[in-house]
């Protein structure tokens, strides 16, 4: 699929790796939604990237927010051709710890964001894009989910992060063999240690320590070679059903 002129949907666009992907898109002459909870940040951000940008507030658990969203895009832009969720939280919790076992609603959290958030961006943007006209190859839109590397190699006291993103690798290729009779691709980037807002709390010297542990290259990951990934798996008509390490060969350890 082509960039130019196609409509993507960013959950999470607002800061970080989904930051960094609607300014990729749009520099390669997309247009943008910016669907995220920080509406100064998000606001701020499409009125920087110009008229190709619009943003929308919500959470990618409320189906009335995204749908809003997902409209925008229709209304505004034409059509819904890709859609990237972004969007997660990384809360820490220990199945049991000195304040008892880990809460029933602190993991119910982390899954409802993480995993069934991103399968409302996903069911709701298949639901838009098939309606759309294929183009030559048939393709009528393309969806690219976050997982991790928590989800093969989950740490101690993220138990409830590993399970969600562990969700969202397992529906990968059962989504996209949903989807292929329409011509919509769902493909997913697993992460490694990349240099966003959820490592902004940690002190330089431990910042350089987690970068020590990558084999290669030995440094945080740059959102913008997140994003690079997203505008090669738009462009890559094979690229189908596939969860995608992006992680300079690391392998986390239990700590």
């Amino acid at each position: 699929m082509k960039l130019p002129s196609a409509t993507a949907l960013v959950a999470g666009g607002a800061s970080g790796l989904g930051e960094a992907t609607a300014r990729a898109l749009v520099a390669a002459g997309a247009n943008a939604i910016i669907f995220d909870l920080n509406a100064e940040r998000g606001q701020a951000l499409a009125q920087e990237l110009g008229t190709a940008t619009r943003f929308v507030a919500g959470s990618v658990t409320d189906e009335a927010a995204v749908q809003a969203a997902i409209d925008r895009a229709r209304n505004e832009f034409g059509s819904l051709r890709l859609a990237v969720n972004c969007a997660g939280v990384a809360t820490p919790g220990r199945i049991l710890s000195r304040f008892g076992p880990l809460p029933l609603d602190q993991f119910a959290r982390v899954i409802e964001i993480n995993l069934i958030g991103t399968f409302n961006i996903l069911r709701l943007a298949a639901a838009a894009m098939q309606g759309n006209e294929p183009t030559e190859q048939g393709e009528r839109g393309v969806i690219i989910n976050t997982a991790s590397i928590a989800a093969y190699e989950g740490q101690v006291g993220q138990v409830a992060y590993a399970a969600s993103k562990g969700g969202v690798v397992s529906l990968t290729l059962a989504a996209a063999r949903d989807l292929a009779q329409w011509g919509i691709r769902v493909v997913t980037i697993a992460p490694g240690l990349f240099d966003t807002p959820l490592l902004v709390g940690l002190s330089e010297t431990a910042r350089q320590s987690l970068a020590q542990q990558i084999p290669f290259p030995s440094r945080l990951g740059a959102t913008s070679e997140f994003a690079a990934l997203v505008q090669h798996i738009v462009a890559n008509p094979m690229l189908n059903g596939e969860v995608i390490r992006l992680d300079g060969a690391l392998r986390m350890g239990p700590r």
